[in-house]
Formats: structure tokens, C-alpha cells, sequence
């Protein structure tokens, strides 16, 4: 399981790159934090249980973190979207 944990800190630290080069430097440095915190839970040691328990805890978060993002912090309307003004 500790593996994994790796994979996913080469996953995030591929998508803060990618980020990074976009000049998205807010979503850049949230992924370098999630690529340090999975690669230092990966060397920990813990067992199967407890990682988990762990992943559990960080994807409800991220759902609900997100979730409240997109009702009550994302701006509404079609003035943002230029993909929406396009086919408009």
C-alpha cells in the first residue's frame, strides 16, 4: 500500500508541473503539497488499515471541499466560460 502512496505522489507532482508551466501557481503549489504529503506517508511505514483509513479521510474532504467550491465560492453565469460564449 505504501507504493501506492508513491504513485500518487508522482501522479500530483506531474499535474504541478504541468500546472506550474501554465501559470497556475495557486493549483501548482497545492499539488506540491499533496505530492510532499503522499511521499512522506509512503516512507511511514503504516499498515494497510491505517492507509485506508487515510485515503479515506482525504477524499471526503476533497469531495466536500470541492462541492463547496462549486455552490457557493465558483462565479455563475456564462461571462467566464469562453467555451459557452463560443458555441453561443
Amino acid at each position: 500500500m505504501d507504493r501506492m502512496y508513491r504513485v500518487l505522489g508522482f501522479w500530483t507532482i506531474a499535474i504541478a508541473l504541468m500546472s506550474f508551466w501554465g501559470g497556475l501557481y495557486p493549483m501548482a503549489l497545492i499539488f506540491f503539497g499533496l505530492t510532499a504529503f503522499f511521499v512522506a506517508l509512503s516512507y511511514m511505514n503504516l499498515t494497510e488499515r491505517v492507509y485506508l483509513n487515510i485515503f479515506f479521510g482525504f477524499m471526503f474532504l476533497s469531495f466536500v471541499g470541492f462541492t463547496y467550491y462549486t455552490f457557493f465560492v465558483m462565479p455563475v453565469g456564462g461571462g467566464e466560460h469562453a467555451m459557452l460564449q463560443m458555441m453561443l
